[in-house]
């Protein structure tokens, strides 16, 4: 099959776009007097790289109406990104402070975002049938509704109208607490078996020797579900890790094969690497198999990568 873009439908993402701030490699906040700053947010990610892999993306989000909120905008549109569904509204910034993690120590992740203007948009702002015109995928996920209940609100309406659209609907449901009601109108579903565990609120599915059983008590559960996605980190040492992925059909499970790394630059992002590769194996008309290696080379590649966006472009080799 082609791996070429299907340039034909649109991958619209929608969320919440943040200012990342991030203490220098080896030092915490507070111990250094700068930060480094960039733009992020998960479904910007998702966004972003698949852009930068030839398909046409858009991004739909609030931003404040104010120097960061536009520098974030002209971020995502220097990358291809179409921002014309991005709406600038009185309002501040949401942030997300990290501590990269070195040796021992793990990554410490802060947020601030109570408050930001996409946090307190009305749902109604949203015209969905407008911004979904012509869309082939709408990538959204279970993180932009912890900023409260307009954007819980706005993630479902985008959901239900996608659906009523016949466009398909790819859903990261790896963020806590689970949305049942979400991953039931997804198309592909980014979540393992702790998420389904929890959303169909059955403890023993987290069981890692009853994986199967979440797998097919998703597939029960949530019946326009056709796909089942997630990746698996095991650590060897504190500074090497084998990262895997698995994508479950109704009727077939592979596997991604596996990679060993070291020396890992930012974790962050990597999921929506994953996601990213995902949607564009499915877009390009890839095999099921093709479509797993292609995206776990995608988080792999972006550990060697600063920041929340994943700018290897497709010529670059893994």
């Amino acid at each position: 099959m082609s791996a070429h873009p299907d340039m034909a439908g649109r991958i619209v993402c929608f969320g919440e776009i943040l200012l990342r701030l991030a203490a220098p490699p080896g030092r915490m906040l507070l111990q250094t007097p700068a930060l480094d700053a960039c733009a992020g947010g998960a479904e910007a990610n998702v966004a972003v790289a698949l852009a930068l892999l030839g398909h046409r993306t858009a991004m739909v989000s609030v931003l404040p109406d104010n120097s960061l909120g536009r520098a974030a905008l002209d971020s995502l549109r220097a990358h291809g990104v179409d921002t014309a569904g991005i709406r600038l509204r009185p309002g501040r910034m949401g942030l997300y402070f990290i501590t990269p993690d070195a040796a021992a120590r793990p990554s410490e992740i802060i947020y601030d975002r109570a408050g930001s203007a996409y946090a307190l948009a009305d749902p109604g702002l949203y015209d969905w049938p407008a911004l979904l015109d012509g869309a082939g995928w709408l990538h959204v996920s279970g993180i932009p509704p912890a900023a409260g209940d307009g954007p819980a609100q706005a993630v479902l309406a985008a959901m239900r109208a996608a659906r009523a659209a016949g466009v398909r609907v790819a859903f990261d449901g790896t963020a806590q607490p689970p949305l049942p009601e979400a991953m039931r109108m997804a198309d592909v579903l980014f979540a393992g078996p702790r998420d389904i565990a929890l959303a169909l609120d059955r403890p023993e599915l987290a069981d890692c020797a009853r994986e199967q059983d979440a797998v097919q008590a998703a597939f029960a559960a949530f019946p326009d579900l056709a796909m089942l996605a997630w990746t698996r980190r095991v650590p060897h040492r504190t500074d090497e890790h084998e990262l895997s992925a698995v994508l479950h059909t109704r009727t077939a499970s592979v596997t991604g094969g596996s990679y060993r790394l070291s020396g890992t630059v930012d974790r962050i992002g990597t999921g929506d690497a994953f996601a990213a590769g995902v949607l564009h194996g499915l877009q390009s008309g890839m095999a099921t198999a093709d479509v797993a290696g292609f995206a776990l080379a995608a988080a792999a590649m972006k550990h060697a990568i600063t920041g929340d966006l994943n700018v290897a472009h497709a010529g670059t080799s893994a």
